[in-house]
């Protein structure tokens, strides 16, 4: 746990369920791929909870049936369904231009570090006009690891050029709060993004559970304010 931050100079986004609602073309693409293969389409409600675990996890639950190979064979086919149309359906959640508005006015920077590949990830960002914006952005194949591993969240502190512990990561599941840790970030679960039924994202040990993007401002603002006052009784 990073209890020692002073000072909050960046704040690190997970993309499908933190920053950006990718689900509906996620799901549709999905769809797409059933109605292609002849099966019963995926409720969205259904769905929905298993978009931030990626094309596998769609594909399985879709094809619950298909062996390994078919599943690879399908994943290809799920991500050129979902190459063609990947910004029809998504946006930004609700709130969170305002977040990243007051982000910016404060001076801080903020970043994106997903496991999406970049093929898919830069596309995106340019379609929601974020592009010019983020700090820094790190796609699942930016670097060796992807998340839950700390790698990707340590090469944005040197694109940032910030120790970790001037960072804050927020993520929708358990392996960004654990990359987040491990990396020396304080972190932030958002319970709004695309959280599973069995999920317990109390257990995860974030430094904070939020429930709307908006929610991070308040959370910034205390967290500030209670290690300045700390840091000054230490002094």
């Amino acid at each position: 746990m990073s209890s020692g931050t002073v000072n909050c100079a960046a704040v690190l986004f997970d993309l499908d369920g933190t920053l950006a609602d990718t689900a509906p073309d996620m799901i549709a693409a999905l769809n797409r791929l059933c109605a292609e293969m002849g099966t019963r389409e995926i409720s969205f409600a259904h769905a929905r909870p298993h978009v931030s675990h990626g094309s596998r996890a769609l594909v399985k639950l879709g094809f619950p049936d298909a062996d390994s190979d078919q599943v690879d064979l399908l994943i290809d086919r799920f991500l050129e369904a979902y190459a063609r149309q990947l910004s029809e359906g998504t946006r930004l959640f609700a709130g969170m231009e305002e977040v990243l508005q007051s982000i910016e006015q404060s001076g801080r920077h903020w970043g994106i570090v997903t496991n999406k590949p970049a093929r898919f990830t830069v596309p995106l960002i340019e379609a929601l006009g974020l592009n010019k914006r983020a700090a820094c952005v790190v796609s699942g194949d930016t670097v060796a690891r992807s998340k839950p591993h700390a790698m990707p969240l340590l090469y944005a502190c040197e694109v940032l050029a910030l120790p970790p512990t001037h960072c804050l990561y927020v993520g929708d599941a358990e392996r960004d709060i654990i990359a987040g840790r491990a990396a020396g970030m304080r972190t932030v679960a958002a319970l709004y993004g695309y959280i599973l039924t069995d999920d317990d994202p109390a257990s995860w040990q974030a430094d904070g559970m939020i429930e709307h993007p908006r929610e991070i401002l308040d959370w910034l603002e205390h967290k500030t304010r209670t290690d300045e006052h700390d840091a000054k009784l230490a002094r």
